[in-house]
Parts: C-alpha cells; sequence; structure tokens
C-alpha cells in the first residue's frame, strides 16, 4: 500500500515541480519584461528590462506579496523550508499542513520571480513533503510510516527539479529519515524514480547545467599538487560556509528587531534590488537575481574566469541572500549554495593561474567541486552534494577531488560552527535534530541477552509479609512473576529493604493482591525492537520472558524484561559509538 502511495506522491510532486517552475517563469517575465509568457531558462542572464532604474523596486514589490501570503495564511512557508519539514519529522510525527503546499508555491514563485536571491529547491522541497503529509493524513497510517512519505516527497521535490534521483534519494536518507530500511527506502526510491520520469518528460533528460568536455586532474606526477589545491580549496569553502551560515542569522537577528513585517522585508529587497542595478550598471548583468544558474553556467562554460570578478560576484550573493532570507523570504539556500562555490572555486582556481602556479588549473573544474564543498559544507549533506553534483554535470572527472574537497570543507565547518545551515535554526529554536544516524545495536539482542535472570516464580497466594521477612534478600530490588493455578498471573518489583521498615507489623496481604497485571509475554528468541513494541502496544511495564513459543505457563519463565532493563542496554550500546562533545553556538 505504502509503495502505492509514494508512486502517486512521486507523480504529483513532479507535476508539482512543473507547475512551480512555470508559475516562476510566470511572475519572472511579468516583473522584468512587462509579457505574460510561462517559458524562463534561468540558465540565461536575465534581460535589461524596460524599467531602467525602476527594476530597482521589483523586488519590493514581491516582497509585499510574499509578506501577506506567509503572514496570513502559513507562517511556516517563509524561509528556506527544510528546517521546517525536520521539525515536522522529528517533532511532530510528519504532520505538516496541507495548505503549507500550496502557500509555498505562490510564496517561492513570487519571491524568486521578483529576483529575491534565493533558490528553488527549499520550496519544492518543503511543497513535496507537505505533499506526503498530507497523503499520510487522509490514509490513516502510524506515524513511522507517514515521516516516510514525508521524506519520500522531499526527495521527489529535489529529484523532479535538478533532475537527479540519485541525489533526491540521498538528500532524503541524509536529512530527513530518522532511520533508513527496506520500510523505509523503497518508497523514497519509487517515489524519486516517479518525480525523475515526470520532470524529465516535461524538461528533458539534459544534466542542469552544461560542461564542455574537461580533465579535472591529469594522469601525471602533477595530480598531485592539484589535488592538494583541491583539498586548500575544500578548507576554504568550509570557512565560507560557516560565514554563510553565520551571515544568514547574524541578518535574521538584525531584521527581527524591525517590527512591522512588510517593512523588514521591503527594506531587505530594496537592498537586493539596489544591488542588482549597481552590478548591471557596472557590470551589465544583474547577477544576484533569482536562483542564479546563468551565473553558473558562465563559469562553468569558461566564459567568466576574472578572479576578481568572481570574488566580487561571491560577496554580493552571500549579502543578496543574507538580505532575501534574513528579512523574510520565502526560497531556498541549495541554489544559492552552488553559486557561492561556483565563484568562490573558480575564483581560487582563475587567481593561482594569475599568481603562475606551475600546473595550470580549470576553472570549470574547480568551480564544480566549490559547488559539492559548498553544499556539502554548509547543509551537511555529504554524500547529497558528491552525487548531485554529479548528476547536474555529469562529469565523473570530479567525483575524486571532490570527495576530498567536500571532506574538508565539512570538517572545517564543522570546527567554526557544529551546526550547519538547517539545524541551526532549529537549535535556536529549542529543537535538537541528530546529526548522526546510529543503527541501534541493542534492538537486535535477543531477549535472553537483555533479561534479568535473577527473578523468582511463586503462586498468587503465597504471603507478602513471609516473602519480604525472607534474610537472604539483603535488601535488593527483586523481580516476582506471580503464578496462579501454572498459569503466570502477574509481575512484582519489590524493595526487600521495606521489610526491615514494616518488621513486626503484618499486612495479610497476598502476593497475587499486590501483583501487577500490566505486563506482557515474549520468547526468550524474540530480538529486543519486537519486545519493546510489543511493551509499548500493551502499554506493559515489564516482559515475562519464556522459553518456546506455546501456551505461556509458569513453568517455562527464564526472565523478565523491565524499561529498566532496556534503558541499561540503551545505555551500553551508546557508549561504542565516538564521542561529540557540544561546542556552545
Amino acid at each position: 500500500m505504502i509503495s502505492l502511495l509514494a508512486l502517486a506522491l512521486g507523480i504529483v510532486t513532479g507535476f508539482g515541480a512543473v507547475l512551480f517552475r512555470d508559475l516562476i517563469g510566470l511572475i519572472h517575465n511579468l516583473f522584468f519584461t512587462g509579457h505574460l509568457a510561462l517559458h524562463y531558462d534561468a540558465n540565461v542572464f536575465t534581460a535589461p528590462t524596460p524599467w531602467g532604474a525602476l527594476v530597482i523596486l521589483v523586488p519590493v514589490v514581491g516582497a509585499v506579496g510574499v509578506t501577506f501570503l506567509v503572514s496570513n495564511f502559513a507562517p511556516e512557508a517563509k524561509g528556506h523550508g527544510v528546517p521546517e519539514v525536520m521539525e515536522a519529522i522529528y517533532y511532530r510525527g510528519g504532520v505538516i499542513r496541507p495548505v503549507v503546499a500550496l502557500v509555498k508555491s505562490l510564496a517561492s514563485a513570487l519571491a524568486i520571480g521578483s529576483g529575491s536571491s534565493v533558490g528553488r529547491e527549499g520550496p519544492i522541497i518543503q511543497i513535496g513533503s507537505a505533499l506526503g503529509s498530507t497523503l499520510g493524513q487522509i490514509v490513516r497510517m502510524p506515524a513511522g510510516q507517514r515521516i516516510a512519505l514525508v521524506a519520500a516527497g522531499a526527495g521527489a521535490g529535489i529529484a523532479s527539479t535538478f533532475n537527479t534521483p540519485i541525489g533526491g534519494v540521498m538528500f532524503a536518507i541524509e536529512l530527513m529519515m530518522p532511520e533508513v530500511s527496506v520500510e523505509t527506502f523503497l518508497p523514497v526510491a519509487i517515489s524519486t524514480g516517479a518525480a525523475t520520469f515526470v520532470g524529465r518528460w516535461f524538461f528533458g533528460d539534459a544534466p542542469a547545467f552544461l560542461v564542455p568536455p574537461l580533465q579535472a586532474m591529469a594522469v601525471d606526477p602533477s595530480a598531485i599538487l592539484v589535488l592538494a589545491m583541491f583539498a586548500v580549496l575544500g578548507a576554504i569553502t568550509g570557512v565560507a560556509a560557516a560565514g554563510f551560515i553565520r551571515s544568514l542569522h547574524l541578518a535574521e537577528d538584525l531584521f527581527d528587531r524591525i517590527k512591522p513585517r512588510y517593512l523588514r522585508h521591503m527594506l531587505g529587497m530594496l537592498g537586493v534590488g539596489g544591488l542588482m542595478y549597481l552590478l548591471f550598471r557596472t557590470l551589465g548583468q544583474y547577477y544576484v537575481d533569482g536562483v542564479g544558474y546563468a551565473t553558473v553556467q558562465a563559469i562553468l562554460s569558461n566564459q567568466a574566469t576574472a578572479f576578481w570578478l568572481l570574488g566580487l560576484l561571491f560577496l554580493c550573493k552571500v549579502l543578496a541572500t543574507s538580505l532575501s532570507l534574513g528579512s523574510g523570504s520565502s526560497g531556498g539556500i541549495f541554489s544559492p549554495s552552488l553559486y557561492m562555490g561556483a565563484t568562490l572555486g573558480g575564483g581560487f582556481a582563475a587567481l593561482l593561474n594569475w599568481a603562475g602556479l606551475p600546473v595550470p588549473l580549470s576553472v570549470p573544474a574547480f568551480a564544480m567541486v566549490g559547488m559539492g564543498a559548498m553544499v556539502g559544507g554548509g547543509t551537511g549533506a555529504v554524500m547529497t552534494a558528491v552525487t548531485m553534483i554529479f548528476e547536474m554535470t555529469l562529469d565523473y572527472s570530479i567525483v575524486m577531488p571532490m570527495i576530498v574537497a567536500v571532506a574538508m570543507s565539512i570538517g572545517v565547518r564543522r570546527v567554526l560552527s557544529p551546526e550547519n545551515i538547517y539545524t541551526l535554526r532549529l537549535v535556536r529554536r529549542g529543537r535538537a535534530i541528530p546529526k548522526a544516524r546510529h543503527a541501534n545495536m541493542f534492538l537486535v539482542h535477543a531477549a535472553r541477552e537483555v533479561m534479568d535472570t535473577d527473578i523468582e516464580v511463586l503462586p498468587s497466594d503465597a504471603s507478602f509479609d513471609g516473602y519480604l521477612s525472607r534474610p537472604e534478600h539483603g535488601g535488593r530490588l527483586r523481580h516476582l512473576v506471580v503464578s496462579q493455578k501454572g498459569r503466570i498471573y502477574g509481575v512484582l518489583r519489590v524493595n526487600t529493604g521495606l521489610g526491615r521498615g514494616l518488621e513486626g507489623s503484618h499486612t495479610g496481604a497476598t502476593l497475587g493482591e499486590v501483583a501487577s497485571r500490566n505486563f506482557t509475554v515474549v520468547s526468550e528468541d524474540d530480538v529486543v525492537f519486537d519486545v519493546i513494541r510489543r511493551m509499548a502496544r500493551r502499554d506493559a511495564g515489564m516482559a515475562v520472558v519464556i522459553r518456546g513459543r506455546g501456551v505461556p505457563r509458569a513453568a517455562d519463565v527464564v526472565g523478565l524484561i523491565s524499561k529498566e532493563h532496556v534503558a541499561d542496554s540503551v545505555a551500553a550500546t551508546v557508549s561504542t559509538y565516538p564521542r561529540r562533545d557540544r561546542t556552545p553556538t
């Protein structure tokens, strides 16, 4: 059933991505050319508008509409969307309001189309996730299956908009899925594949960026020096990613001091509009408007190779994106990260070539590696960064240097900023998100390995006072299984030290009268995962462990598992993982 739902989700999300891109094109053409048209190639620079200097006000007009939509219908649509999806997964059982999909579509299309310096992948991720959550709420299902559909919608969204099916799956695994299994992976794979098919049906199967044939590294002794330069680029990009994270949240803090929401966002977008016009008047292009793919394509095509220009564009994009999202825009950070990585990587190679490095460096190759390093460093999605940049360029020669650069980038960024660009926002709200996916090793242990065997099986008519007065207890905490006519009747946890306090008194109670009926029965061969699930389903405080799988009898009892035993097992396995010291942010 869930596979069929995932297939439907992928198809709907794929069409949603098509409509979303058409809506961006419609708004962009209307705002920048004054014509009603859907076609918009983001890989081509925006032509000069007929508005002249009034183009500065185009992002401001868009800001009014974005603020209206977000403030009145869905505050969750503000920002880049991914943190809101992660919060829904980890703290709300995968529940996202259905209206978010519609409002996010309209607000983000309006923001991107009017020139806000944000990306379209964050919105389509949130849109796909909202669709998956809505489907999981319409069809009654456990929270775990609904979360799987939310992750599937996210993967489908990013795959359909970038034509990156593997990257979409990896994104869902690295950032969205609390656990990975066949039951959760299969819906994500099906949904992502279906969405990619729909996207290719409308957009074609060409990669997101067209890259001329190039060789990132020659197979000769100079390769060592080139690889070292890729590693240095990774370290620089890690610093840049940490700086971008800080810049973005600093902008949010500064704009939050402006209480009127409309004024706050209009001022931010006025700054973006002014920067666009300044760049156009001095350099001939708007450069920082929208997703910025035209600049990335120009660098990858070896058409923009001046190191001073690429360095300037990097700084301008950081500023424009911080102003956009900090003041309240609706859009993603993936595309701006690609832009920053391309300008930083290309500028680094161009600078070394200008400085006279003995080995000539390929500006497009370093730009592609910079894209992956910036995305991986900023988001923490390492495997996603490598696979997506490869799928977006289809250049296999950059994979090995990209792995090195991405590893360096995320290592440096984590030293400077332990939280990534997604989790920092949630941590500031008091919502911690795990940075690693641990295999819960204790869950695969058999019940016999966890159970307490230091128990007694006593008849229900035995005296409670007599039991407490026995000298061999030594004041210990003891677990009892109480039987009645050969069957398991109840369980009892007794602090035998009470015997001293009750010495000389007489309750007259039997074990059967004080025993708890709040228990379940499991086999010694059952794994702890099933034991915990059965205890939770029956709201049982203890599980009585028996040998075999027949009718449970008192004579078959071999042990007992309490919630404390489960906690001890968890603590024992946690100690096997590397320690992560939290650094204040």
